[in-house]
């Protein structure tokens, strides 16, 4: 009986291990929690809108990553579903800093990794800014100016195409 019920503290342990992942900060020791299957985009931007007053409140995680001791870090995706990779592996977010990457990282990852990843956003606001900004009266302005230099040259090609003839027969090249 006592066997059984070790047996099942232990499955009970492992399931719930699995219904939950854990993201922990390296530089503010912070931890969240995200039920399985969450995506890292919505995880990226649930820490970088915390309001913890912290360095990652200054500085957005760029990413999330799997990391153990000796072993190659696994990074996600915005796209990739969060996954505890089982004991020693550990989730956390990585924030870009001025000197590099907020964590050591050996000479032969820092080549292959692209010099900036922006930070993950889903704000539909700074699409609808942007848009706006583009209809400046400068830029209509622009637009309307190429418009009249494309008639202005399309007057111009029509009326030499039109005296054509008399140009030609005025210098003694007449074509019959």
């Amino acid at each position: 009986m006592a066997e059984q019920k070790d047996e099942a503290e232990v499955n009970q342990s492992t399931e719930q291990s699995q219904s939950f992942v854990e993201v922990i900060s390296r530089s503010t020791g912070k931890t969240w929690r995200f039920a399985a299957g969450t995506e890292a985009k919505f995880a990226l931007k649930f820490i970088n809108s915390s309001s913890v007053d912290s360095i990652l409140a200054n500085q957005p995680a760029t990413y999330v990553e799997a990391v153990k001791d000796g072993e190659v870090p696994v990074i996600f995706g915005p796209n990739s579903i969060l996954v505890n990779y089982g004991k020693g592996w550990k989730l956390q977010p990585v924030t870009e800093t001025t000197k590099g990457f907020s964590r050591g990282m050996p000479d032969d990852y820092a080549a292959a990794r692209p010099e900036y990843i922006p930070p993950v956003s889903d704000n539909p606001h700074s699409a609808e800014r942007n848009s706006q900004a583009a209809l400046s009266p400068v830029y209509i302005g622009k637009i309307l100016l190429v418009f009249v230099l494309m008639f202005l040259i399309g007057a111009v090609f029509t009326l030499l195409l039109d005296n054509l003839p008399q140009l030609l027969s005025r210098y003694g090249l007449d074509v019959e």
